[in-house]
């Protein structure tokens, strides 16, 4: 499907939405994806940043084998 397909057929989706909440969403995302302005990070998001590199720096963190393990466990749990 060609760039100019995949555009037309969103448009069409989105006209069918009901839901107002779905199309914020979706304002949000583009307007994200076309801002060529710098993001500006919250003071809460730049210390959830500092606190997940230090944890990085530490290796106080889960390969993608392990952290895949524990769901696995943990679905089976349930």
């Amino acid at each position: 499907m060609s760039t100019s397909d995949l555009k037309l057929d969103l448009i069409n989706r989105i006209t069918q939405l009901k839901e107002a909440r779905i199309v914020e969403e979706i304002q949000k995302l583009l307007d994200f994806e076309l801002d060529q302005n710098e993001y500006t990070l919250t003071d809460s998001q730049k210390e959830r940043i500092a606190e997940g590199r230090e944890e990085y720096k530490k290796k106080a963190y889960l390969a993608e084998d392990e952290a895949n393990q524990d769901i696995e466990e943990w679905l089976k749990e349930k």
